[in-house]
């Protein structure tokens, strides 16, 4: 994994969202660092949709503040929009397209240039090892397949991070190992991956982790830590232990 140690591409203080006089969100304070794998981990109703939907320029905050690449989520949607991927367990590639044309299309969505187009579809069915299925339909490939190429097709225009939200979901254990190994390869790259994932083992991959309990960050450090700070064996334990305090059970 890359280093952490230069200036936050991530920057909330005090995030907060309010529904009425329910708080989804509460004094979200953090910061992520470039090329960082932050996993951002919480039960339903702990307030990660609502979270990520604000950082990612969708809802606007109800007060504090936050900047994602460098701009605001109040006066600045757009371009965070343009600097920032996204998937999720329900990202839909074309079944009707190939995997070529799948890469070609979302590339144009994002803005990228006819010869960049060009170039990046061919590096990354070589990356995938997908070059002898380039002209397949999407709908003929294994789930696993399906879900690298979403993965590498949410970064093809070389975002400033990327947010994952639960994107493993379905997917055998084997094929999310090798799904990790393309983030990995991304935050190697330095592109800062901010995951949600309700694998305990996933939480383990990531540099750091922060747990939501009933919209309010209840920790925040590396794996290790968090299980020496509460004498836990594994992340789940971790977990479960902040967890079970939780009042909600709707997000």
């Amino acid at each position: 994994m890359s280093s952490t140690t230069s200036a936050p591409v991530i920057t909330t203080d005090k995030l907060t969202k309010r529904f009425g006089q329910f708080i989804a969100a509460n004094e979200l304070t953090f910061q992520v660092a470039k090329g960082e794998i932050f996993g951002f981990l919480g039960a339903n109703g702990a307030g990660k949709t609502t979270a990520m939907r604000m950082l990612c320029g969708l809802l606007k905050p109800s007060s504090g503040k936050a900047t994602i690449a460098g701009y605001d989520v109040y006066t600045q949607t757009e371009k965070i929009k343009r600097s920032i991927g996204y998937m999720s367990q329900k990202f839909s590639l074309y079944d009707d397209l190939t995997v070529a044309e799948n890469i070609r299309f979302y590339a144009g969505i994002y803005g990228m240039s006819r010869p960049a187009i060009k170039e990046k579809t061919a590096q990354l069915l070589k990356e995938l090892q997908l070059e002898k299925e380039a002209k397949t339909l999407v709908s003929e490939l294994p789930l696993g397949w399906k879900q690298k190429l979403s993965f590498s097709v949410s970064i093809v225009h070389d975002p400033d991070i990327v947010f994952l939200d639960e994107p493993t979901g379905g997917v055998d254990p084997v094929t999310r190992r090798q799904f990790w190994d393309l983030i990995y390869h991304a935050s190697d790259r330095g592109v800062t991956v901010f995951v949600t994932t309700h694998y305990m083992d996933e939480a383990e991959y990531c540099n750091r982790v922060s747990i939501m309990v009933d919209g309010v960050v209840a920790a925040l450090d590396s794996p290790t830590r968090l299980k020496q700070q509460f004498g836990r064996d594994n992340m789940e334990d971790v977990f479960y232990e902040l967890a079970r305090k939780a009042t909600r059970k709707a997000d």
